[in-house]
């Protein structure tokens, strides 16, 4: 194994796709303490802050997120997260990102048009690809147990703003699949997929591997988290041989308590069966984590070799939803790199 310097240098020279990431899980204790100022009248302490992100259970991240989201309220909120956001990956050598908008919980608490905070989010993204080279797609993200309805005002939205923002490529559905499968959503992901739009889906995360089979009934193109899919023998042969890809992420899978001790996470078991993996950090402000520690986790906890996570690098960039010709020269890089 090369000494810990040695792999950083590796895994950050390694162009990486982040297709699991969402924006307001991206916003760090300090960053929620400036939000605060400027919206509370008693403003958080950072004590107060840090306590926010410390949960030990899936529904006390969804609480953690709550209070993140509460505090993004204008177009000027929404910039600066997702700058900061846009930074750090920079410097973890992604080179483009698939990022979630919360658009279900906007449209829920009805704070904001979405339409100025979107254009807030363009010029952070624009600001990026100037400075950084790396680019970005968004997904609107509709909160599941929020309804079907409530689901299909998101992905209408989506498909309305497109002409005018090709960075919206797609639409998912994420929240608590413990009260709302996927089925319900049917209709509304045949009329998201007739809209030209692409389809993600939270599965398998905090329920059993029906959930999965369920999104893919659905039209799911790739399956967010996916734990329990090792759990069926059958689901597992369709995933390898359909190579449907599974967005991993391991610290958040431990932090929110759905896959308890780390040493049962499936991520080798799923790599070494020939499941298209990626890796990914889902909410890394809240998981204390980021793209790099979850390479790094791979590498240090499931025995990944470099040429292993040179792969896994491959895997993202092919499962992203980039253009053909976009995929060919950044797999180019990804084999370059030494």
């Amino acid at each position: 194994m090369p000494d810990s310097k040695t792999q950083i240098e590796f895994i950050r020279r390694l162009p990486k796709a982040e297709l699991h990431l969402h924006l307001e899980g991206t916003v760090a204790p300090e960053t929620l303490i400036e939000l605060s100022q400027r919206h509370d009248s008693a403003p958080l302490s950072i004590d107060e802050a840090r306590a926010l992100y410390r949960y030990n259970d899936f529904t006390g991240f969804l609480m953690a997120f709550k209070a993140v989201t509460e505090r993004l309220r204008t177009p000027d909120d929404y910039e600066l997260i997702a700058w900061r956001m846009l930074q750090r990956l920079a410097a973890q050598g992604v080179v483009h990102a698939e990022v979630y908008i919360a658009v279900g919980v906007i449209h829920y608490w009805g704070r904001a048009d979405l339409e100025p905070i979107f254009a807030a989010l363009e010029r952070a993204r624009e600001r990026a690809k100037h400075e950084f080279g790396i680019s970005l797609y968004w997904i609107f993200d509709a909160v599941r147990h929020f309804g079907p309805e409530a689901a299909s005002r998101v992905f209408r939205q989506a498909a309305g703003m497109r002409a005018e923002y090709p960075s919206i490529i797609g639409i998912g559905i994420g929240g608590d699949e413990r009260q709302t499968g996927a089925d319900v959503f049917r209709d509304h992901y045949a009329e998201a997929r007739d809209a030209g739009l692409r389809l993600t889906a939270h599965a398998g995360e905090s329920t059993g591997p029906e959930s999965i089979w369920a999104a893919i009934n659905i039209g799911a193109e790739r399956i967010g988290h996916g734990l329990t899919a090792i759990e069926d023998p059958e689901l597992m042969e369709v995933l390898t041989e359909r190579q449907i890809p599974i967005e991993i992420c391991i610290t958040s899978n431990v932090r929110t308590g759905c896959c308890l001790p780390l040493t049962t996470h499936p991520v080798r078991s799923y790599f070494d069966a020939g499941l298209m993996i990626t890796l990914n950090s889902d909410d890394p402000a809240m998981f204390s984590s980021d793209l790099e520690c979850e390479y790094k986790l791979a590498a240090n906890d499931f025995g990944f070799t470099n040429e292993h996570l040179r792969e896994l690098a491959a895997n993202s960039i092919e499962a992203s939803f980039l253009a053909p010709e976009r995929k060919i020269e950044l797999l180019h890089r990804v084999e370059a790199t030494g």
